[in-house]
């Protein structure tokens, strides 16, 4: 998979992606869920997130604090100097890392915490869980950083 043409290709559809979300928001299909976990089989079934890490490379998942702590045990250091090296606080006031790509990624695009990461990385991209509707606006920008996200986008549009 070439990465970066799958992205040039989600900014192109971006227009169409965001017109299919306010339709869809509008009038919800009944098996919104259905689709979307059938799209998201199909997707991962064809894209190995190893080969991308676009996520990790370019965004911050929110770190609560149940998260800081379990990866600062993971560490073995405290709470507060995983803050201090790693993190910082949004416009939103949650936890973000300092830095992009994530430091916890390797060359080999294999998570070193992965056991102890984010809940937020647990659920990237979010397109298989329940009640999707609330989070369309979410798995729009998502199409922007996952192409399995711009390829269920994509197809549940097209159909």
């Amino acid at each position: 998979m070439d990465v970066a043409k799958e992205m040039e290709r989600a900014g192109h559809e971006y227009k169409a992606n965001k017109k299919w979300v306010a339709r869809t928001k509008a009038r919800p299909p009944r098996d919104l869920d259905e689709q979307f976990h059938g799209e998201h089989e199909e997707a991962f079934s064809r894209i190995d997130c190893l080969d991308c890490a676009n996520c990790c490379k370019t965004t911050s998942p929110i770190f609560r604090d149940i998260d800081i702590d379990r990866l600062a045990r993971h560490l073995g250091i405290r709470p507060a100097e995983l803050v201090d090296r790693h993190l910082h606080m949004d416009n939103e006031g949650d936890y973000v890392l300092n830095q992009a790509p994530c430091p916890f990624l390797g060359d080999d695009n294999y998570c070193s915490v992965y056991e102890a990461r984010p809940r937020a990385c647990r659920e990237y991209p979010h397109t298989d869980r329940k009640n999707m509707l609330p989070i369309l606006p979410l798995t729009l920008r998502n199409t922007l950083v996952c192409p399995a996200v711009a390829r269920i986008l994509r197809s549940l549009r097209e159909n």
